[in-house]
């Protein structure tokens, strides 16, 4: 009998350690390729980006052979794509504009077997060959929740207050729009929110995580955020933009 996949993300955090979470590689050959570099997770892009369903399965694969979480970041808080995902192998999702209680009692609800939730009943991916899947899953399975509305922070005491979600992912760019100023990330009042919704986060006994680039993961570090997201569009630009400098130096 084999056993079930360990969610390697899952368990760092209730371990109380920081977890490195690496975006922008959907694509099997480079999750393979980042393997080694110690990352915890991969956000793969199923809202914004390439992903379909039946690019789950590879993708997944290709984090199982490094002990990766595979994270998938659908399109809403949908019931069924939210369970299809896990189906296909995915060992958690991520779930945008959780504005409400309603809708992270959704995620919650999609994401966990009863008694916890109400997720569809099939033989998903990662319970090939393991008898006991349905006495494990639910603690294996991890669910992201983003913070990325002025409405959801409005809601936040109430969102906080449903269990079995993993982590509260305050997400910069959607709420610097949804607050009036688009594209301006680092408007003092995007970033003061951002920091209060961190405190409330952590002050309620939930893990806080947050989008980070090298110039600011020492801060949201320091505040006590656990979830660290980044994309590798910014390894590339900046590697790329070196190498430049030094060509034309």
């Amino acid at each position: 009998m084999a056993e079930l996949r360990a969610n390697r993300a899952k368990e760092k955090l209730a371990n109380g350690e920081i977890v490195t979470c690496l975006a922008g590689i959907d694509n099997p050959y480079l999750v393979d390729f980042v393997g080694n570099m110690g990352i915890d997770a991969v956000w793969f892009e199923a809202e914004h980006g390439p992903v379909s369903y039946d690019d789950v399965g590879n993708l997944s694969r290709a984090a199982d052979l490094w002990g990766m979480t595979s994270l998938v970041r659908v399109g809403s808080a949908d019931y069924s794509t939210i369970y299809r995902t896990l189906d296909m192998g995915a060992m958690g999702v991520v779930v945008p504009h959780v504005d409400t209680v309603e809708e992270a009692r959704t995620v919650v609800e999609a994401t966990k077997y009863a008694p916890l939730g109400r997720r569809g009943m099939f033989k998903p991916r990662q319970s090939f060959g393991v008898d006991d899947y349905l006495s494990k899953a639910n603690d294996q399975t991890m669910a992201v929740v983003l913070i990325e509305d002025i409405k959801s922070v409005n809601n936040l005491d109430e969102i906080l207050a449903v269990d079995h979600i993993d982590v509260y992912h305050v997400a910069p760019s959607d709420l610097a729009q949804s607050m009036g100023h688009i594209g301006d990330d680092e408007h003092p009042e995007v970033q003061r929110i951002i920091d209060e919704s961190i405190a409330k986060i952590l002050a309620a006994g939930k893990i806080a995580g947050t989008t980070v680039s090298n110039d600011n993961v020492g801060k949201f570090r320091d505040q006590g955020v656990k979830f660290f997201y980044t994309a590798v569009n910014g390894w590339i630009t900046s590697g790329g933009n070196e190498f430049l400098k030094a060509l034309r130096g």
